[in-house]
Parts: structure tokens; sequence; C-alpha cells
């Protein structure tokens, strides 16, 4: 329950941060139109034009930046809004030493969510859950 505590009140503090250039305010969160539905191959194709650079081959990390198939990054640690504010805001260095995250202009919340639908693949096929 602490967790659960935690990343909610982590997500809401990344919710005030500065909207970048692009991202309008009328979607704080945001987030895809409600009942939008992720698909993983899509999300691959997305993962790896935005996302493989820092977060390597199928999330696997590289020196610039933390693996997403950790259980760090398990769905009870960080939900699957905590991408999509990553994505918005950027993201302070905290569980890794590879520095600050800064905001991914250009992708959107559709995007993102076909982008953790992958991920998540990705994590339930190394076992976490």
């Amino acid at each position: 329950m602490r967790n659960i505590l935690i990343a909610v009140c982590g997500s809401f503090t990344l919710a005030a941060c500065d909207v970048p250039d692009g991202a309008g305010s009328s979607n704080p969160l945001y987030l895809p139109p409600q009942g939008f539905v992720g698909d993983s191959v899509q999300g691959e194709l997305l993962f790896n034009a935005n996302c493989l650079s820092c977060h390597g081959a199928e999330g696997s990390g590289t020196q610039f930046g933390p693996p997403l198939v950790h259980d760090t990054y398990n769905p009870r640690h960080h939900a699957d809004l905590s991408f999509n504010l990553a994505v918005k805001n950027g993201v302070r260095s905290h569980h890794w030493q590879f520095g600050d995250m800064k905001p991914v202009p250009g992708v959107s919340p559709e995007d993102i969510t076909h982008i953790t639908q992958y991920v998540r693949e990705q994590q339930r096929m190394a076992g976490i859950n």
C-alpha cells in the first residue's frame, strides 16, 4: 500500500511540472482518448524510434539510460501513467545514475500507450509482472 501511495504522490508531483512546448495543458496527464488500446507491435516500432538510444534494445538499458525491463519498472512500482508523465515532463534521476531524462517531444499520448504495451510485454516475457 505504501508503494502505491508513493507512486500516486510522485505521479501528481510530476503532473505539476512545467508542460514542454507542444503539450497542451488541457490534457495535464498526457493521456490518450478514453478507451484507446495500445498495440505492442506498433509500440516496438515507436520504442525503437524514440527510446532505444537510451533504454536499449528491448528495453535492456545502455550506458545512457536504465533498463525498462527491470523490476524497478514493474507495474506495481511504476504505473503506466508514469510513462506518460516521463515522456511529457521528463524525470529527475532517482533510481539510477544516468542523469535526468528530458521530455521527449513529438511523442503523442497514443504513441506512449503503444510503447507502454510493448515494454509491459517485454517485462512479462522476462517474468516481471
